[in-house]
């Protein structure tokens, strides 16, 4: 099991003195939009006047206790730049978080951790006008010991009723960053359970149409499969992120919170068992799937066999006697006719009987 180096030990206070109060662009007072929120904590209990970074980190260092939180939706490059500039993160970090589409990935910068974690949401197919039925989103997060900076990416992964939640709970809150840290990923794996859900449904429904007598399309499969796949590359790398947190000792993550991730880490373990489940059971309706329709065409292929044979013979018939022959037994005699329709009609009708006992027909 990989353990986490142990971090040096921070640098002693000194308080974030400038003439005129430094802004993060998008804040307010900044350039841009207003960043989601920001707040300090100390013993899980927010502050008052810390909207901004820079006051709030100032707040919980003369405290020496405390964190600060901050959290953005989809942030540009020059706020992440003042981000990173007060709380010293590292620009490769700041460039995955602003240009987002990472993998879920654990990676130690200096005195701090940067998680990436994917979202899914399952969405109607009668909303989505290209097929997709799991969108995703990200949330990256720079893990320090007297900070969190959240960064999200997407519509569906807010996390407002998340930080509400917490501050309800000062105690649970009180054990740090690495608190909300744990929070944010048990929500998101909570998150995978219910789209896993919705899709075992899908994949029932599937079922059920493949082997009835209804039509089913495979690019339906397909589809869905497809989607499959698509929350396996978002909840698969994830397993050691969280392995790695709840297994290896760290001064950013406590006792306490390690015994946590292990329990999201479990139902992480029940997700990945369940997409592999139904990645095999979709894998096999399509075999199930292509064989109906190979069946359903030798059916329709010995109908129509059946039937070119019943037809064969009066066309047969028909043909013998139509030559320009004055010598065929028959062509003469006023009965003729008659004899030779009577004789088709026969023959027809015989040949259905058999046919239709052997089920050709």
């Amino acid at each position: 099991m990989p353990v986490l180096p142990s971090l040096p030990s921070l640098p002693p206070f000194r308080a974030i003195h400038r003439r005129t109060p430094r802004t993060v662009p998008g804040t307010p007072g900044g350039d841009g939009a207003t960043m989601v929120n920001c707040a300090a904590y100390v013993d899980g209990v927010r502050q008052e006047l810390c909207s901004d970074p820079v006051s709030a980190l100032n707040r919980i260092r003369e405290k020496n206790r405390g964190f600060v939180w901050v959290g953005f939706h989809e942030p540009t490059a020059a706020q992440m730049s003042a981000v990173a500039e007060t709380f010293g993160l590292h620009p490769l970090a700041v460039e995955d978080a602003v240009q987002a589409y990472q993998r879920p990935k654990l990676e130690r910068y200096g005195q701090y951790l940067f998680l990436v974690l994917k979202t899914v949401k399952f969405v109607d197919h009668a909303s989505t006008g290209n097929g997709q039925i799991v969108t995703t989103g990200e949330i990256m997060m720079f893990l320090g010991a007297d900070f969190i900076v959240t960064v999200r990416h997407g519509e569906h992964s807010g996390l407002a009723g998340l930080r509400q939640k917490l501050e309800a709970d000062p105690q649970h809150l009180a054990l740090g960053p690495a608190a909300v840290m744990h929070a944010i990923a048990d929500r998101v794996v909570d998150e995978y359970l219910a789209v896993i859900a919705d899709i075992e449904e899908d994949v029932d429904e599937m079922e059920v149409a493949v082997f009835s007598s209804d039509d089913v399309d495979t690019e339906d499969i397909y589809l869905l499969k497809r989607e499959v796949l698509s929350m396996r590359r978002a909840v698969t790398p994830l397993a050691v992120p969280l392995k790695t947190l709840s297994g290896s000792p760290s001064p950013l993550v406590p006792g306490e919170v390690r015994d946590y991730v292990r329990d999201v880490e479990d139902h992480l373990s029940l997700v990945t068992e369940r997409i592999s489940t139904f990645d095999e059971m979709l894998t096999t309706l399509v075999s199930a799937a292509l064989a109906e329709v190979t069946t359903r065409q030798n059916e329709d292929m010995r109908k129509i066999s059946a039937w070119a044979a019943i037809a064969l013979v009066p066309t047969a018939i028909a043909g013998i006697y139509g030559m320009n022959f004055d010598y065929i037994p028959g062509m003469h005699s006023p009965i003729g006719f008659a004899v030779s329709i009577v004789v088709m009609a026969a023959v027809c009708v015989l040949l259905f009987m058999l046919l239709r006992r052997r089920g050709w027909l």
